[in-house]
């Protein structure tokens, strides 16, 4: 039951030692690295031991490889996810050049080319739930996509920042195979993971996986701690030769202890600046903020006539989210800690989201060039409701406040639920015009819908929204393309302005050109990049102005553009060494020349290396690159100053079965901001190291 905190942390290790005793009796061992995949999955990482795919499609649902594909392109391949020990969404943001995070506490805002990044997908499927709210864990995914600029033509509302799809793990292998994984970090911080893949009937045309993991950690400051469940489970069967199916589900139960909003005053009432201790924080360990996920998911593909399939996906989430935090705003006396004030608030909620995309794969010659078209459809629901209660109080000490009997005797109240509607309908094509040159080219008619059953709040609805989009690719050798693309933007917004009114949707245009090479089979990527965004009506928060319900204030603004440029690297340099290099540069303005979104750094970069000194032993080194943002004017003025984040690992091979592996971040303990605001800051994460030892059969 979500809220009531079970620390099975003795239980699931015990539960997956009993399991493993078994799976280790097994005659034969089987490494992971000889993965067994099925042919139409063989864009999967797992078991590629490479930082690159063959191709993708959440650009335009076109399988295309990255150098076939007319935008910027990032994929984190299972191998990156491992040797950087990325296992949350936070941590997959934070190694995506271009993408900075603000961090506010529990919640974490992201942009990317100066603009939020909003949603996510799962396998293609859009999630509008809020991704400030999102803390969950990679081990159920094999890699993540994503395209830079933006998507609207697969998504509908497209953001210009950035579209992320996490590609769920599949049951690919034909053998018993499978791992376990127990991790120990800094901060008290214990997992443990099992990951089994076996056929499911003689012929091993039905197959399943079966993810689980536990996890009990806490945080660089104080009074936080999280305990996690999940459990996935997937069934991939091949019902003919002609038909496929997947079918799946996802459990999740996180307890989040001691969470907070908001962040550390960043000026005394007498206007110096503070300088707590990383450790500190203004949160009780009463406080929580639980979330319990539940989804279900499946797939069908056929081919109906030669290569032409017709593909149907579905998925639906519910979410359940119970909350007490605290915000604390004022002006912080330093001598006797009076002058906060704090907002407690508590709510009950459930988010329901529903996905529904079917489309047709019509691939066909012309005068022996190869064409493609896809047409479908897609359908999103979501709504939620909640019942909540809310109170303030001045606080005499800030660091002798307790709080907790504040809310016991507020009854709650019940929120309106709300409900949002996306009907859409796409078509794209890829035309080779020549041996050399691809058109790639569609268009989507999008409707939204919104409803409140607050008799206050006005019914909105958008029809026959629609989303261009146009790209060529010119060949120029076997290794090398040129590329252009265009796109619209429309993008409802779901903030007001200072006379509590709702922001006209956002409109704009999308360019991108550049040039990517393709070297040694497709082992290696690169890319460079020019891109320009215009943008009307985006939404600027206005500091220090808040509305009755105590969201956040904001402005239209309008003629904002942003152009700069990326530059990327993704692959095997040698047969030893793998290495991952991006760079990221950005300006965004309004029709003013006045920069916007400044708590995004405009510069960014990211890389890291993997070298394998012999059969056993890798090593691998990071670095991240950030520059200066900040926010505020006058008295107000915060920044944080360009700085770099070091990270290093250690992968031993014991036995063919077993690795340690040892991760470091922040190498050096840089101390810097993760988020600012107005009057607050956030501390980024000190150093810290994870150890993982991981046996696979």
């Amino acid at each position: 039951m979500i809220g009531k905190r079970i620390n099975i942390r003795h239980l699931s290790l015990a539960t997956i030692l009993v399991l493993s005793t078994k799976l280790f009796a097994q005659d034969e061992v089987i490494s992971l690295d000889t993965i067994s995949v099925i042919e139409n999955n063989s864009n999967v990482t797992q078991g590629t031991d490479s930082y690159t795919t063959d191709y993708m499609n959440t650009s335009t649902k076109l399988d295309l490889s990255i150098k076939d594909t007319p935008q910027t392109i990032t994929v984190i391949t299972s191998k990156e996810i491992e040797d950087k020990n990325i296992t949350s969404y936070k941590d997959v943001l934070s190694n995506i050049a271009g993408v900075t995070l603000n961090n506010r506490g529990t919640n974490v805002v992201s942009a990317a080319r100066g603009f939020d990044i909003t949603y996510y997908k799962v396998d293609g499927s859009p999630s509008y739930s809020t991704t400030s709210q999102n803390d969950f864990d990679m081990a159920i995914y094999d890699r993540v996509e994503v395209v830079k600029g933006a998507n609207g033509l697969m998504t509908g509302q497209g953001d210009p920042s950035l579209s992320i799809n996490f590609i769920r793990k599949h049951a690919n292998s034909k053998e018993f195979q499978g791992s376990l994984t127990l991790d120990a970090g800094s901060w008290d911080s214990y997992s443990q993971t099992i990951d089994m893949s076996t056929p499911l009937s003689q012929d091993k045309k039905v197959r399943g996986r079966v993810v689980l993991k536990n996890e009990n950690s806490k945080k660089f400051y104080d009074n936080f701690d999280k305990d996690n469940t999940l459990f996935y489970g997937i069934v991939d069967a091949d019902l003919s030769d002609e038909t496929s199916v997947s079918i799946g589900t996802f459990y999740d139960n996180m307890y989040r202890g001691g969470a907070w909003f908001w962040a550390l005053p960043a000026f005394y009432s007498d206007g110096t600046r503070t300088d707590f201790p990383r450790s500190t924080s203004l949160t009780k360990d009463w406080a929580y903020w639980d979330m319990e996920t539940k989804e279900v998911f499946g797939n069908v593909k056929h081919y109906i006539y030669d290569d032409i399939t017709f593909n149907l996906s579905s998925s639906f989430r519910r979410i359940y989210e119970r909350t007490h935090t605290l915000r604390f705003t004022g002006s912080l006396n330093k001598v006797n800690g009076s002058g906060m004030n704090v907002s407690q608030y508590a709510d009950h909620v459930t988010y329901d989201e529903m996905n529904l995309d079917s489309y047709f794969d019509v691939p066909f010659n012309i005068l022996n060039l190869s064409q493609e078209i896809i047409a479908g459809g897609t359908y999103n629901k979501s709504k939620d409701s909640d019942e909540y209660k809310q109170a303030f109080e001045s606080v005499s000490n800030l660091f002798d406040y307790d709080g907790k009997a504040l809310l016991e005797n507020t009854a709650y109240t019940s929120g309106y639920p709300e409900e949002t509607e996306q009907i859409g309908i796409y078509l794209v094509g890829r035309f080779s015009l020549t041996q050399r040159l691809n058109l790639i080219t569609g268009a989507r008619l999008s409707t939204w819908k919104y409803h409140s059953d607050d008799i206050s709040e006005e019914d909105r609805e958008f029809k026959n929204e629609l989303t261009p989009y146009a790209g060529l690719v010119y060949e120029l050798d076997d290794n090398h393309s040129l590329f252009v693309s265009y796109t619209d933007i429309f993008k409802t917004q779901r903030v007001k302005d200072i006379n509590e009114k709702y922001l006209d949707p956002i409109v704009g245009k999308n360019y991108e050109t550049g040039i990517k090479g393709e070297y040694f089979d497709g082992k290696l990527n690169t890319s460079f990049s020019l891109f320009k965004i215009i943008q009307d009506n985006v939404a600027q928060v206005i500091d220090g102005v808040t509305l009755s319900d105590g969201s956040n204030a904001y402005e239209a603004k309008k003629g904002v553009e942003s152009k700069g440029y990326e530059v990327s690297l993704a692959g095997e340099l040698t047969d030893k060494l793998d290495t991952t290099f991006s760079l990221a540069k950005f300006e965004a303005k309004d029709a003013k020349d006045e920069k916007v979104n400044t708590k995004q750094s405009r510069a960014t970069a990211n890389l890291f290396t993997n070298y394998k000194l012999n059969k056993d032993l890798d090593v691998g080194a990071g670095l991240k690159y950030y520059s200066k943002y900040y926010t505020g004017t006058g008295t107000s003025y915060i920044e944080q100053k360009a700085y770099f984040l070091t990270n290093a690992m250690m992968k031993y091979k014991l036995n063919k079965s077993t690795s340690v592996q040892l991760n470091v971040n922040n190498l050096l303990d840089k101390k810097y901001y993760e988020g600012i605001g107005n009057y607050w800051m956030v501390y980024g994460e000190p150093r810290n190291f994870n150890v993982s030892v991981k046996y696979s059969f």
